[in-house]
């Protein structure tokens, strides 16, 4: 069913057809979608019957949407922490997130030696300042407190061998 806009004139689409194409561009969660219908100008009801619909004909799927998520997220070298708010804010429940972190095929060691190599290059922290930043800077990346002290002394520990 076409509408026509406002002042335009041009038919508007169903909010069945505007999601539809919303997810032909990309995986979207079931409240991202929602709220750019909303936004849109869409009935309440037909908003959330299109996000049903769309959900049982599984073009929408909050799994498929998160494991692209996941790994879109930690292939940019964000730690699980970060991740884990991000799907938060999509509408996922904490078990669905656990789930997704744990069965991730993600070495997060390795992806925070990764991005301390990536933004201060190969060379180690010339003093405790430095060392603490650049703990900050993973901290802020979304890893976890263990991780970090695992990232930042393996880059001592390197230094060390290389000497």
């Amino acid at each position: 069913m076409k509408r026509r806009d406002g002042d335009s004139g041009k038919p508007r689409p169903s909010a069945y057809d505007k999601a539809l194409g919303l997810l032909a561009r990309r995986e979207q969660s079931r409240r991202e979608l929602r709220r750019k219908l909303d936004q849109g100008g869409y009935a309440a009801g037909e908003a959330d019957e299109a996000v049903t619909r769309l959900g049982e004909q599984h073009y929408q799927d909050d799994e498929r949407f998160a494991g692209m998520l996941l790994r879109n997220r930690a292939g940019q070298g964000y730690g699980p922490l970060r991740i884990r708010m991000e799907l938060k804010t999509h509408g996922l429940s904490d078990a669905a997130i656990r789930r997704l972190l744990d069965e991730a095929e993600v070495d997060w060691n390795a992806s925070a030696v990764a991005q301390l190599r990536r933004h201060y290059g190969g060379k180690p922290a010339a003093d405790r300042a430095e060392q603490g930043k650049r703990a900050q800077f993973l901290l802020r990346r979304g890893f976890a407190a263990a991780t970090v002290r695992y990232a930042t002394h393996a880059e001592v520990d390197e230094a060390d061998e290389e000497t």
